[in-house]
């Protein structure tokens, strides 16, 4: 169920973005854009001289930048995830994996603040986009893929070996809810004219249709302006080194979102995304780790070119308040006392007698199926789920206990259940006697 958001528009955060997803409300935001790194394992640098002339960002993960809480996350809630990743420590680079882990954590969190009738475009390139599809597959579910988009430019290149590349991907994905919207007629590209003056094709078009044109197709081709590389568009060029087109982030937000709606954009960079946002009249909050973004939307929203043309539009957006953070927002949406629960599980198989599955998940049926497709015979069984505050405490308690391997526990499973039933962390105990 949709829910308020809890931070005000024309937001930026200066702060690693998963800090403010985390303490996002869920379900508020419409339509979230994200260009990351892409793994392409080397430092970025701004232009000396340019508008973005101190930002940068590393391009370069390791396996030391993975917090072992990230994975225990994805491990608990999302255990197709998990053992995906995990087999992508054997496959490709070695720091894939590293790459993969950091995305996903963020990618969960934005399925999290996703209205259920909103939207989301993951903007990477084929060095990973392959990955990227399988774990957003995992995290928005296969069935609510869009789209593979593919933004087409030209550019110098001499590559005598094989093809230059010479196109980015656009994921496009949906939460799942009723009511998404998608507003087609701002997708439409002018029909291509022959020589004679009529319109290419097979079909008869009538007046009307001709003028509007056609829908643009899941490739985005450079014949129009909006598909221009910034590095050819010297009106727009800052000297960010990754930064993207205004008009393409324009069609994605007239696409994908209506006015008042709220977009957010994880990795802001050069605030593209914000500008966009604030030119057709949506609502905005923007993440990135460079005090530079908060710079350059200012600089940006004020600029006469950067604009639209009303003089009236424009006053508006000059007295416009941008704010800036450097804490993560207070989420609202949960009570003061709450603390988040999961199950405490144990499962069996007939195979391995006095010998349980002890472990955690957020969704206790999604855990038993994982478990049931290594088995042909889908024999393991639901014994025991606990709902609780205090999962971690007891998973470890019982691992300690009981002699264990793996997440394999030997024991009475009345017993089990019984210590499972009954543990209070020793803080909680103190607390109550005290009182």
């Amino acid at each position: 169920m949709a829910t308020e958001c809890n931070v005000p528009n024309r937001t930026i955060f200066c702060k690693d973005n998963i800090d403010v997803l985390r303490q996002l409300n869920s379900e508020c935001i419409d339509l979230i854009y994200l260009d990351p790194p892409f793994n392409k394992n080397k430092e970025f640098i701004a232009t000396l001289g340019s508008h973005a002339e101190g930002a940068s960002f590393k391009d370069i993960f390791r396996d030391t930048d993975i917090k072992d809480e990230w994975l225990q996350t994805i491990r608990e809630d999302l255990p197709e995830l998990y053992q995906y990743l995990t087999g992508i420590k054997g496959v490709g680079k070695s720091y894939n994996f590293a790459y993969l882990a950091y995305m996903a954590i963020r990618l969960i969190e934005c399925h999290r603040v996703l209205k259920s009738s909103g939207s989301i475009y993951l903007h990477c390139d084929p060095t990973m986009s392959h990955y990227l599809k399988t774990t957003m597959d995992c995290i928005f579910k296969e069935d609510n893929f869009l789209n593979e988009i593919l933004w087409c430019y030209t550019g110098p290149g001499n590559f005598p070996r094989y093809f230059p590349t010479k196109h980015d991907v656009l994921l496009f994905y949906q939460k799942g809810g009723a009511g998404r919207t998608f507003n087609y007629d701002a997708a439409r590209v002018p029909y291509k004219k022959l020589r004679t003056g009529k319109t290419s094709g097979i079909f008869k078009e009538d007046y009307e249709l001709s003028a509007k044109g056609k829908i643009a197709e899941d490739y985005w081709l450079e014949d129009r302006d909006e598909m221009t590389p910034v590095s050819r568009l010297k009106r727009e060029r800052l000297g960010y080194p990754t930064q993207k087109p205004l008009s393409l982030l324009e069609r994605i937000v007239k696409v994908s979102s209506n006015k008042n709606d709220i977009v957010l954009d994880p990795f802001c960079g050069c605030a593209t995304t914000c500008v966009a946002a604030e030119r057709l009249g949506r609502k905005w909050i923007g993440v990135d780790v460079s005090i530079k973004a908060y710079e350059l939307v200012q600089e940006r929203l004020i600029d006469a070119r950067a604009l639209a043309s009303e003089a009236k539009h424009e006053h508006q957006l000059k007295s416009s308040e941008i704010f800036l953070r450097t804490d993560p927002p207070k989420r609202t949406d949960l009570g003061k006392s709450y603390r988040e629960e999961k199950h405490v599980y144990v499962i069996s198989h007939p195979n391995f007698s006095e010998h349980y599955k002890v472990g955690i998940a957020k969704n206790v049926k999604a855990r038993l199926n994982s478990y049931q497709t290594s088995d042909p015979e889908r024999r393991f069984k639901l014994e025991f789920s606990h709902r609780t505050s205090y999962f971690r405490h007891i998973e470890a308690y019982i691992h300690q206990k009981f002699e264990n391997k793996y997440e394999w526990v030997s024991g009475d499973l009345k017993e089990i259940i019984k210590e499972i039933e009954t543990y209070r962390p020793p803080s909680i105990i103190e607390s109550q006697i005290d009182r």
